[in-house]
């Protein structure tokens, strides 16, 4: 009976999926491109601004965009910490990262009218209008795929001249 080692198996060790700094990255990189994607889709097909307040600004859409980054990394990466990180963390995940947005996003323009009034309504804005549905899905979609990646027994491509036992 032989024993596969590292140097005895041509494909290498058993790889436990891609590492989880790089699946995190990728998921964070998804998520990003989906939720501008979606958030500029959603802006199109209403023809509205996803924030239509008058003189507010870029400042409290960037704080909540930068939030929601921040929410999904460091929920994602509590899933992707353990050995095995189990898909039921994709929905706890993508609520995390909605409500990271919608939370940071009524600070920065509670800060930058100084009125909680305004604040609260284009927080029910966001979230009667769509775009906290659209985080949402894509955090969940983002998430999926994060935890797919670390989940699955992928390896890199090679080549046929990589091969280290040749024919």
């Amino acid at each position: 009976m032989t024993t596969d080692t590292p140097s005895s198996n041509p494909r290498g060790p058993e790889s436990a999926g891609v590492s989880r700094v790089l699946a995190l990255t990728l998921a964070t990189i998804g998520f990003f491109a989906l939720a501008v994607f979606g958030l500029g889709a959603l802006s199109v097909a209403t023809d509205t601004d996803i924030i239509a307040v008058r003189g507010l600004g870029q400042v409290p859409g960037v704080a909540g965009m930068l939030a929601a980054l921040l929410g999904f990394a460091l929920m994602l990466w509590s899933s992707l910490r353990r050995e095995h990180p189990s898909f039921l963390s994709v929905p706890a995940t993508a609520l995390a990262t909605a409500l990271s947005h919608l939370i940071m996003l009524w600070a920065a323009v509670l800060v930058a009218r100084g009125d909680v009034v305004i604040a609260t309504a284009v927080a029910g804005d966001l979230v009667r209008g769509g775009a906290s549905a659209v985080l949402l899905a894509a955090a969940a979609i983002a998430a999926w795929s994060g935890v797919a990646l670390r989940r699955t027994r992928s390896r890199r491509p090679r080549w046929p001249w990589e091969d280290e036992n040749e024919e």
